[in-house]
């Protein structure tokens, strides 16, 4: 019998767009999608595979918004381990000091709301584990983690 490497574990990476323009932070709501629809998020996705963090976040950008941004542009403000029961992530959260072009919906089928919001007036239907990653970087956490099944 031949040498059997043993299975890797795997986390499922995603990247999440923090953008913020005159003390207001940009969030969309989520709608139709089974995951917490009704809930505000970040623009944000998966890694398709084959790509670094940054291209995925501009893809996912252009795709869910419709703004552009440049790799360079990009800069990583939060990391976040979740575990559920069902799988394992790390999130990455990138902000951008500068865009081009106005955030919209693109993908009416996927969000319902595209608004800037106060941080000093935030919705209340924040998924939770999104409130904890605002929370961390207003207060200059880079990492946090998080565990249980509401993540």
């Amino acid at each position: 019998m031949g040498y059997m490497p043993k299975e890797r574990f795997k986390v499922i990476p995603s990247v999440y767009l923090v953008l913020i323009k005159d003390n207001k932070i940009l969030l969309s709501r989520r709608h139709n999608t089974g995951y917490f629809d009704g809930n505000y998020s970040f623009p944000a996705g998966h890694l398709d595979g084959n790509e670094t963090l940054k291209k995925a976040m501009v893809r996912e950008t252009k795709e869910e918004i419709g703004v552009l941004l440049d790799q360079a542009d990009l800069e990583l403000i939060h990391t976040m381990n979740r575990r559920i029961p069902d799988n394992e992530r790390v999130d990455f959260f990138f902000t951008a000091k500068k865009w081009q072009g106005e955030p919209k919906i693109m993908e009416s089928d996927k969000c319902d709301d595209l608004s800037w919001f106060e941080f000093n007036n935030l919705p209340k239907n924040i998924i939770p584990y999104i409130k904890q990653a605002i929370d961390s970087f207003l207060n200059n956490i880079i990492y946090s983690e998080r565990e249980g099944r509401e993540s």
